[in-house]
């Protein structure tokens, strides 16, 4: 009896291996999506030396009212955080909380969000604001009311992005419905500061964009990106622009993130993290599995962005297996 129970033991322990073994081969890349269920529209930033993404739950108007958010020390394994946000701390949200923006400043952390997705004026909703203390949340309403509740340019208040200037100026830039606009934000982000010739909004729509603005600085020169085609079709996509500074002008340059028909669809909707210190790029994106027909079935993805001599930005190729680790240092 012994005997056999030491042979069992004896089992167990060399499955247990075994299986460790498994999961450690299949962690060298992150795989892709990056983490299990329906998530889109992933704001990835840097907080200390942990990479954060913060995504859209993907699923009906009616249900995607709460945020997760997702955690790693070296891009490969990711913790998830459930409900940093959701509408029972934003009591004047109550449909389609998506595209999250988020930033660290003085200690806080803000949490820009689109919500109700406004037809008109008229409807209760826009863009708000939400701050927390850790990056883990739990985020609660930082203003009441949206920051941005109206119809400006022709831009639906959705898809914000902030942005922070050489200068240490804040930026938002938004919008949907094939117009973007940007703000100067006020340093307590409760609202903006009128530009020099008495604008608050300017529009700095580029051809071809439709939604999802995204904008860096790489040696110097100020990169704006964005989504074209339709979000819940195939042809979703990522192109770009450089400009010399903020204002631009931005004349778009190609696209560089597609749709590959032997891996998956609807590639777009993006953010882009730079490791600190180092010429080393990400982009996160969504895309949609090839089984799937459902519109609101997204998945978070990661993989590498590089750019050629002259500064352009490569085509990135959509992966299964994702990347390889990389910690900050």
């Amino acid at each position: 009896m012994r005997k056999l129970f030491v042979l069992i033991a004896s089992s167990a322990i060399m499955l247990s291996t075994a299986v460790a073994q498994q999961k450690t081969a299949a962690k060298k890349t992150s795989g892709n999506p990056i983490a299990q269920g329906w998530y889109a529209d992933p704001e990835a930033v840097i907080f200390g030396k942990e990479y954060w993404v913060y995504p859209t739950y993907s699923d009906k108007y009616t249900r995607q009212v709460h945020f997760d958010a997702f955690s790693s020390k070296d891009l490969v394994n990711w913790t998830k955080h459930d409900n940093v946000l959701d509408s029972s701390n934003v009591k004047w949200a109550w449909r389609a909380m998506w595209a999250p923006a988020v930033v660290k400043k003085d200690d806080k952390y803000y949490f820009f969000f689109g919500a109700n997705d406004i037809q008109k004026d008229t409807e209760p909703g826009g863009i708000g604001v939400a701050v927390a203390d850790k990056p883990e949340g739990p985020f609660k309403d930082y203003l009441g009311k949206p920051l941005i509740d109206k119809i400006i340019n022709g831009a639906q208040p959705i898809d914000q992005f902030v942005f922070k200037d050489k200068d240490g100026q804040y930026y938002i830039i938004y919008g949907g419905w094939g117009h973007c606009n940007i703000a100067k934000l006020k340093n307590d982000f409760t609202g903006f500061v009128p530009f020099a010739d008495g604008t608050t909004f300017r529009s700095i729509t580029p051809e071809g964009y439709i939604e999802g603005p995204v904008m860096f600085i790489r040696k110097g020169k100020y990169y704006f990106m964005w989504s074209e085609g339709g979000w819940t079709g195939p042809d979703y996509r990522v192109a770009y622009a450089v400009g010399d500074n903020i204002n631009g002008p931005f004349k778009k340059i190609g696209t560089i993130l597609k749709q590959d028909p032997a891996v998956a669809t609807g590639a777009g909707h993006h953010s882009v993290i730079q490791v600190p210190g180092k010429d080393e790029w990400y982009i996160v994106y969504h895309r949609r599995p090839l089984t799937e027909t459902d519109g609101n079935h997204r998945v978070t993805c990661i993989e590498k962005m590089t750019f050629d001599k002259n500064g352009l930005i490569n085509p990135v190729k959509i992966t299964n297996e994702g990347v390889t680790a990389n910690r900050i240092k």
